[in-house]
């Protein structure tokens, strides 16, 4: 398993990581994860194998220039040269690291599966490839430019241009695994890889951490009993793709009238930081960042109503580990969204508003604020439709026929 980061607790990458390394490992494979730095943390069973970069966006200090005595060989000089002129490339660089590795250790592995990474290094790599694609990146690069102007627009095209990269590598790679009706659309449209290339695997999610835990006797902030007035959402990135700026709109329309805390897993830019502030919600509104397991699955699960307000997801973990908490959700009706949450009245698993629409995303939460019963009766379907649909080790056998038949057809080949 290849994964050029895998951030362990707020992002899909690392838990998709965790969570099906595991699984596969309990199916009697023994597995290997290859990643650069942020490093994943790893259930009993599968190994890490750490393959590090310059981590040139690490915190406090992104965009960092490393130490003369950090550069070790010409991968290193490529990666500082190319965040110099404003490009994202850690994908690129992970992958011609990765194949070195790999290279070194041809005979030790039957398959190889890259998360999201498609660098160029990923070419004519020497073993049999499957390519997990979440969603493609040009959804977020599409709306992120059409959130900016002038020379930030200008900026930010450098540092989307591994884009390019990827749909090459999609198209010239092995079977590609994707996670809806949406995600693959948008492969096959903007990637331009033959449907027939593409497989959907759903993602799962732990329901032996994100449950129900009213009436558990937890105590303490965030903990036991669901929290009243407490709205929780979830953001991997501060980028309008998420549509932050709209919660944080349409709860300073509900503080007027409700008495309502909202706590946001993520850590917010500048932008985000002096919307909080216009809209006079500083002491109505949280950020919190760098939970662990428990304390990120407890929040959730303390939260009266989550919120997904995203612009675009491609799949959405969050919106299903608040599902799996028994959670009244509010989501954007946005790419994968409806697919995840379901939109059969007597069935849904969450109540769908336009994406970036202030207004209806504030009526829908005053609505759910001032009806218990509907909160319970939505958080009941929605746990219906986790037990139902999403699964880990579903997950994995589904995956592991897809390794089989990525070896099957390189078997031919030669």
């Amino acid at each position: 398993m290849l994964s050029y980061r895998s951030k362990p607790h707020c992002g899909g990458q690392g838990v998709y990581v965790r969570h099906l390394t595991r699984e596969l490992a309990a199916l009697g494979h023994t597995v290997e994860v290859f990643s650069g730095q942020p490093y994943p943390d790893l259930d009993p069973g599968p190994v890490l194998r750490e393959v590090p970069s310059l981590d040139l966006y690490r915190e406090p200090d992104p965009f960092r220039t490393p130490r003369p005595g950090e550069l070790r060989d010409w991968i290193d000089l490529l990666e500082t040269s190319l965040m110099w002129g404003g490009a994202f490339p850690e994908p690129l660089t992970f992958s011609l690291r990765a194949r070195r590795v790999l290279g070194r250790r041809q005979g030790d592995f039957d398959v190889v599966h890259d998360n999201q990474g498609l660098g160029y290094g990923m070419l004519r790599l020497p073993l049999p490839l499957v390519t997990s694609i979440h969603h493609p990146i040009s959804a977020d690069r599409q709306i992120d430019l059409a959130s900016l102007h002038g020379l930030q627009q200008l900026s930010r095209r450098r540092w989307y241009g591994f884009v390019r990269m990827q749909a090459r590598v999609a198209r010239a790679v092995g079977p590609v695994i994707t996670v809806s009706e949406s995600a693959k659309a948008d492969i096959c449209r903007d990637f331009r890889v033959p449907a027939g290339r593409v497989r959907i695997i759903p993602l799962g999610v732990d329901t032996r951490m994100f449950r129900p835990r009213g009436g558990s006797g937890v105590s303490g902030p965030g903990l036991g009993e669901r929290v009243p007035g407490r709205i929780v959402a979830v953001t991997s990135a501060d980028s309008a793709l998420k549509g932050t700026a709209t919660l944080l709109r349409a709860v300073g329309k509900l503080v007027t009238e409700r008495d309502v805390h909202l706590i946001v897993v993520g850590k917010p830019g500048p932008d985000t930081i002096r919307l909080v502030a216009e809209l006079s919600l500083l002491d109505r509104v949280t950020f919190t960042h760098g939970l662990d397991d428990t304390a990120y699955a407890e929040l959730l699960a303390s939260a009266e109503i989550a919120v997904v307000p995203s612009l675009y997801e491609g799949f959405s973990l969050p919106a299903v580990e608040h599902m799996a908490s028994g959670t009244a959700l509010v989501a954007s009706r946005a790419g994968a969204l409806p697919e995840v949450t379901g939109t059969a009245p007597d069935a849904a698993g969450a109540v769908l508003v336009t994406p970036g629409d202030a207004e209806e995303l504030a009526a829908a939460l005053l609505r759910l604020h001032d009806s218990p019963g509907e909160r319970v009766a939505l958080g009941e379907r929605a746990l219906r439709r986790v037990s139902e649909r999403f699964s880990w080790a579903a997950v994995a056998c589904a995956t592991e026929e897809s390794y089989r038949a990525a070896i099957a057809a390189e078997a031919s080949r030669g």
